[in-house]
């Protein structure tokens, strides 16, 4: 949880540098400390990222929840002459803006005490460890892919796909190489003045979200996301301001913005417009952030999402090899419904199956380190590592 400031308190408080690790520790079979049932209480300032964390937690959700509706829900062959599939399919649209550009941001808030750390630490414990975890479960996720060719969703079919999903077009797993590259432009860049960093990486974003440049894969979002993590990592004191300082009237405020926006956009046309795309996305960011402060202070929701959100790695490596399953095992069965079966499930279909595909990918992490297979997820010889996504 996050300490809320009375209006007497003028100071935000600050994150730790480590309050936000996830740790894939093996532990031996008998403990010498304390149980987590019987640990002791933690001090106040181990609760103060919980904001992030619950904000975390609600990406990785709507991560789920897209692909479950693009790739699975999608194909099914709906004949419930109403046009529920549609509305989701809509509905995953709005959130586009504020997913992976907010995911983003808090990774680069959780990566500014890194990001200042010797050339050495870097390289090993974030560039090479994101690239290590990236390339390991690419060879995964192309060995299960294979095996549910019906779901739509980029795959290497040849060996020279799968090198070119290794180097210059990122497969599904993109976020992982992002974040490998961004902490190589991070260090590169760390004596910079910070506008000649964020300008260039704004001016990227646009270009990319306009359709001016070349974006097989999963470029665009490798391109158009670099901003919003330099942002996080430069501009953590005034994010930890706002979050802290957040208000009902700056959540209506906000959440009023990104509406009035989305709906400009979509009247428009105006989506490849240069600039538009990144402005809407701050404008998600803001009110993401506003919004997981607000949320922080309902303790029954936001400890739920901030526990999701420090266990985000597992869910993103995993889910999509379990998806891909589940939709081969579904596909044919629901397309074979009637409508009046149909009619029973279409609405509540996409949050009951990123339910299950998140419980499920929870389950195979466990089952993982239970046979001591640490090692895919996090480089062999790094005691854990740090949510820097």
């Amino acid at each position: 949880m996050i300490q809320q400031l009375s209006p007497t308190e003028p100071r935000p408080v600050e994150l730790k540098p480590d309050a936000t690790r996830v740790r894939f520790r093996h532990r031996h079979r008998h403990r010498t400390g304390p149980t987590p049932a019987s640990a002791p209480a933690p001090a106040a300032g181990s609760h103060r990222a919980q904001w992030a964390d619950a904000a975390k937690g609600v990406c990785i959700i709507l991560v789920v929840l897209w692909h479950v509706v693009v790739k699975d829900y999608l194909q099914i062959d709906w004949h419930v002459g109403v046009p529920v599939p549609g509305f989701w399919g809509t509905l995953g649209e709005q959130f586009l803006p504020l997913r992976m550009p907010l995911f983003f941001t808090i990774s680069g808030v959780f990566a500014a005490n890194a990001a200042q750390r010797q050339w050495r630490v870097v390289a090993r414990s974030r560039i090479a460890g994101f690239l290590y975890l990236y390339a390991v479960w690419l060879l995964i996720h192309t060995v299960v892919l294979a095996a549910a060719p019906q779901l739509p969703t980029d795959r290497a079919t040849s060996a020279l796909g799968l090198l070119e999903q290794l180097t210059v077009t990122p497969s599904n797993l993109w976020y992982l190489y992002a974040l490998a590259l961004y902490f190589t432009i991070a260090k590169v860049t760390r004596r910079a003045p910070r506008a000649l960093v964020l300008v260039p990486a704004a001016a990227l974003s646009a270009v990319a979200a306009a359709g001016l440049l070349d974006t097989p894969g999963n470029r665009a979002g490798l391109y158009q996301n670099l901003v919003f993590f330099l942002a996080g990592l430069y501009l953590r004191p005034q994010i930890q301001r706002w979050a802290a300082t957040a208000s009902r009237r700056r959540l209506l405020l906000t959440s009023g913005g990104y509406v009035l926006a989305l709906a400009a956009m979509a009247v428009t046309g105006a989506q490849q417009w240069f600039g538009v795309w990144p402005a809407v996305s701050v404008l998600a960011v803001i009110f993401g952030i506003t919004a997981a402060a607000r949320l922080s202070r309902w303790s029954a929701l936001s400890e739920p999402l901030a526990r999701l959100g420090r266990i985000t790695l597992p869910i993103y490596v995993i889910h999509m090899p379990v998806l891909a399953l589940l939709h081969r095992l579904l596909l044919v069965p629901l397309s074979g419904l009637d409508g009046s079966a149909q009619g029973l499930i279409v609405l509540g279909y996409p949050i009951l199956l990123s339910g299950l595909v998140i419980g499920l990918s929870l389950a195979v992490h466990r089952g993982l380190l239970a046979v001591r297979a640490g090692w895919l997820f996090a480089l062999p010889g790094a005691r854990r590592v740090e949510a820097a996504g």
